[in-house]
């Protein structure tokens, strides 16, 4: 017999009078049932797995080998008693899951085959050690699927390049905690990071800075002199989309336009209002020099976002549209002669015709846009999805205009924010955002109706790397609020409990150590209030 209760009061029978604890899921699972018992999984357990679910049963098994050194078999058999089963049923949504832990039965999942990775780490996540190499299973049973079909994580790549294993890592925790979206911001102002076959110059030229600013901008005005730069080759891009698709994510590049240009001018320096010279830059924040909205600029970009959507099968492509300076428009005859030929009425029609036109021809190749919040400014395009980045202002506009909106407001999702005093935190761009009010968002705005509410895809946290130059630090500032992002986007909001929350992290970071993660350790004191920082990277 079973019987539903909250999460936050369900508990595990362990046998023979062994310690009550938590169910140790995150993010919370919509309905958990527990039942009395457990489940020991060692090396006789088998691995059993319909033929569409065989590569996450592989999947399976390669974490159980790596991660706690267990060899499980597999069987092609009729499903056998001691044994871990994937088997597929899509009569369920696309990423849930239902998953069985019996006694004696051992373990099924139920689900698609993202259903059935989803439920494979909540099985990973419950396994806790007894003895050398057997495992202790709480039997119990969950009915899960996620709150919202985007749950996206952002990493900046131009300020500080990181290699390829490490963006495998990165993926590696986004699934951990079914985050399905990797917005891999690849081109700013202080560097270029992605191979462009067709104008080399951008590799050679926009790829590299001849420094960076040492200390916090504005304030600072040192550099190290030492010259920084990289870009990822087209065969590096390829494998890292190919290594999330199979933990299904999907990888977003962003190809930052009309603003944070100044890497790509410093190449092409046509491209410009003025004729230059431009270097990279070397320091952080925004700069005048943006594209120039001539047919010049229109045929280069056009020839990038080719290569780029052959590398991308995403369905979206993030132009960025944020920070635009307009002062170079306004001197620019270029710029005024569209003004006049297209009959706007300034600058900030003339930001919504540059991105009109790019969206034409990301549309006309299969593709919609995604664009930061700015690209509300003088009217939106078409068929734009708006991430709203400036509070919820412009996602609750664009909602009620009938536009997709991914929310991701600084106050709440954006990790390059401080975490605690910042007399002893690590230098960071500023504000301040604890887990605990990363946990408390809601990106579903009150003041939006049910309709319009529809039209929030999910929320994003922004990982931005102006003062992260190395791995180190960019887990330092992912971990432990990443795990609270997973819950704001999966969990229903109705069951989220902080207090419950915290206990069910614990021995997330204790995975965490034993894997060699930098994280921030959990805090005695109550945090203070998030503020929100205007400047946007």
């Amino acid at each position: 017999m079973t019987r539903a209760v909250p999460l936050a009061l369900c508990v595990i029978a362990a046998a023979h009078g062994a310690a009550v604890q938590s169910l140790p899921i995150v993010p919370r699972p919509a309905v958990v049932r527990y039942l009395n018992g457990i489940f020991l999984l060692d090396r006789s357990t088998l691995i059993y797995a319909d033929p569409e679910a065989r590569p996450v049963a592989e999947w399976f098994s390669g974490q159980m080998r790596s991660e706690f050194g267990v060899a499980m078999d597999s069987t092609t058999e009729a499903p056998p008693r001691n044994a871990v089963r994937f088997l597929l049923d899509t009569s369920l949504p696309e990423e849930g899951y239902r998953l069985r832990i019996e006694p004696r039965n051992g373990i099924t999942i139920l689900g698609s085959p993202a259903g059935l990775f989803y439920g494979a780490q909540s099985v990973l996540q419950l396994t806790t050690a007894r003895g050398h190499s057997t495992f202790v299973l709480p039997a119990s049973e969950i009915q899960d699927q996620p709150r919202f079909a985007y749950r996206g994580l952002h990493l900046d790549t131009s300020r500080h390049m990181f290699p390829v294993d490490f963006l495998k890592r990165y993926l590696d925790w986004m699934a951990r905690y079914k985050l399905n979206r990797f917005h891999w911001h690849l081109t700013d102002d202080q560097g270029w990071r992605i191979e462009i076959r067709k104008y080399p110059r951008l590799m050679e030229v926009a790829s590299m800075r001849k420094e960076t600013l040492v200390g916090h901008a504005p304030q600072s005005t040192k550099s190290d002199g030492t010259p920084y730069g990289g870009f990822y080759t087209q065969e590096q891009i390829r494998e890292v989309v190919a290594y999330a698709q199979e933990r299904f994510i999907t990888v977003i590049p962003e190809i930052d336009m009309p603003g944070h240009s100044l890497a790509a001018m410093a190449a092409y320096p046509e491209l410009a209002c003025t004729e230059g010279p431009f270097e990279t830059a070397t320091t952080w924040g925004g700069f005048k020099d943006v594209f120039c909205p001539k047919e010049t600029t229109f045929q280069f970009l056009e020839n990038v976002l080719t290569e780029v959507m052959e590398l991308f099968p995403s369905r979206y492509i993030h132009i960025g549209g944020d920070e635009v300076e307009k002062d170079r428009w306004k001197e620019s005859t270029d710029a005024q002669d569209v003004i006049r030929r297209e009959g706007l009425k300034d600058e900030s029609e003339l930001q919504s015709y540059f991105i009109r036109r790019i969206e034409q021809f990301v549309n006309s190749k299969g593709r919609r846009i995604i664009g930061w919040d700015e690209i509300l400014e003088g009217g939106l395009a078409p068929d734009a999805t708006v991430m709203s980045w400036r509070g919820e202002d412009g996602g609750i506009a664009a909602a009620r205009q009938g536009h997709d909106v991914i929310m991701t407001p600084g106050a709440y999702l954006y990790f390059d924010h401080y975490q605690g005093d910042r007399k002893k935190e690590p230098l960071a761009i500023g504000g301040m955002l604890p887990l605990e009010n990363v946990y408390s968002y809601n990106p579903e705005p009150a003041v939006l109706n049910a309709e319009e509410k529809k039209h929030i895809l999910g929320a994003q946290a922004n990982l931005w790397t102006e003062y992260m130059a190395d791995t180190r630090q960019v887990e330092y500032m992912l971990f432990p609020r990443l795990l609270a992002l997973a819950e704001v986007v999966w969990s229903p909001q109705e069951t989220r409990n902080y207090r419950d929350f915290q206990n069910r992290v614990t021995p997330q970071l204790a995975r965490l150590k034993r894997q060699g993660v930098n994280y921030r350790p959990l805090d005695v004191q109550r945090p203070r209030s998030s503020k929100r920082v205007k400047q946007h990277p």
